[in-house]
């Protein structure tokens, strides 16, 4: 199983870019990704934003300090496995399902994991140690999730003639049934469908790259506002303005707010979660006197560039006036690349800012946020595969006070 779970399957370094798209597959998927347009899947996320304020409005009554890292981690863990294996739990309230616990396993995974930084220095090692049984993922994991995906799809074909849920799941079994379409077999691969092991591996993955990514950089995002209390004033106003009277959200408002988006990109800037990069050389090169060999392994330092005073005034400031309309010219677009650039940048980009946009929407209608006396300021942070806070990030919610209007409606019906 080893060969099919490769970690950076979507973004290889050494895996040629047309194998890339052939495991993508499915036009639909790519367009879902990667095209500006109404993602199918904001209704699925909607449901789970408004379950992670339900439970942060209980911690905020009580006036408890907030890790919000548990609260995001358990919102990330809902969206990615409602899209990826079509099952809606409420993981905060409900630690003990069979899909939390084994996700939760899952995601021990050790980066400085002796098999995994052999495979990944000698990839071609990994059809040797695949027939020996060795696994990155625990095989009780693997087989949980075997089980569940042949049942969910199963469960698919079935119902096929039915109203279908658009999720990355159906997708991709979208994608198989073309390609058995097209060649009259299902469990071969082919250039048009994914075999059940490939469906397995990019759901799994898609949990693994969702759920740390999407919880650290709102963990971070608000800290930032937390420790700058004018921003998250003016973003606060922002959403006001968009949505009125706490209006329900909806995909293009939110995609159009300008100062939601420079804010988001402000904190990537400051808090890259992948704080650095890697590329494989195709072809040795010499740039400026600098030969690159061919096959070199080339490491961009993301987060040293992003704080880099050459480039970024004031660099260690949350700032999102960087980021609007009126100075995105004057960025070096090479000193900025949270997602990654070109041909292999992060295929989940779209997708993670959809969601940690509308959690931050749905959460400044409802809540102020404040440092606290347990809040870390400055931050510290640990040695780890993604960026992270060493301690845990705790940040004060108070519910807001009610605005103008809903305060005149109050006293009407009064």
């Amino acid at each position: 199983f080893l060969s099919h779970l490769v970690v950076w399957i979507l973004f290889a370094p050494r895996l040629d870019l047309l194998s890339v798209y052939g495991l993508l597959a499915c036009l639909n998927l790519w367009i879902m990704f990667t095209v500006d347009r109404p993602m199918p899947m904001f209704g699925i996320m909607k449901t789970h934003s408004h379950i992670l304020v339900d439970n942060l409005g209980k911690t905020a009554t009580r006036g408890e300090a907030v890790d919000i890292k548990e609260f995001f981690g358990a919102y990330s863990m809902d969206v990615v496995t409602s899209t990826a294996f079509s099952v809606d739990i409420d993981s905060l309230n409900n630690p003990k399902d069979p899909f939390v616990t084994n996700i939760k396993k899952m995601l021990k995974f050790d980066f400085l994991n002796p098999l995994f930084l052999f495979t990944a220095l000698f990839p071609f090692i990994t059809p040797v140690l695949d027939k020996m049984d060795y696994a990155l993922f625990p095989t009780s994991v693997t087989d949980f999730f075997y089980a569940a995906l042949k049942k969910i799809k199963s469960e698919r074909v079935a119902k096929d003639h039915k109203k279908k849920r658009v999720d990355f799941l159906q997708l991709m079994v979208d994608s198989q049934t073309a390609g058995k379409t097209e060649h009259g077999s299902s469990t071969e691969h082919t250039e048009k469908g994914l075999s059940d092991h490939e469906i397995l591996s990019q759901s799994m993955i898609f949990i693994f790259a969702g759920y740390e990514t999407t919880s650290s950089t709102l963990s971070f995002f608000f800290y930032n506002l937390a420790t700058n209390p004018e921003a998250m004033k003016k973003l606060q106003e922002e959403i006001d303005q968009t949505f009125a009277d706490k209006a329900p959200v909806d995909y293009e408002a939110v995609m159009n707010m300008e100062y939601l988006d420079a804010a988001l990109h402000e904190s990537l800037r400051l808090f890259p979660v992948a704080g650095r990069l890697e590329r494989v050389c195709k072809k040795t090169v010499d740039i400026n006197g600098l030969l690159i060999p061919k096959d070199m392994v080339v490491m961009i330092p993301t987060y040293a560039l992003h704080r880099d005073p050459d480039y970024w005034s004031d660099p260690e400031s949350f700032k999102p006036e960087r980021f609007t309309k009126d100075n995105n010219e004057s960025i070096d677009p090479y000193m900025y690349m949270p997602f990654g650039l070109g041909p292999r940048n992060c295929i989940g980009m779209r997708f993670a800012q959809v969601t940690m946009k509308l959690a931050i929407v749905e959460i400044l209608q409802r809540f102020d946020i404040s440092v606290c006396d347990q809040t870390q300021v400055p931050l510290e942070l640990g040695i780890n595969g993604f960026l992270s806070p060493k301690e845990p990030i705790k940040l004060k919610l108070k519910p807001r006070k009610v605005s103008l209007t809903e305060d005149i409606c109050n006293n009407n019906t009064s």
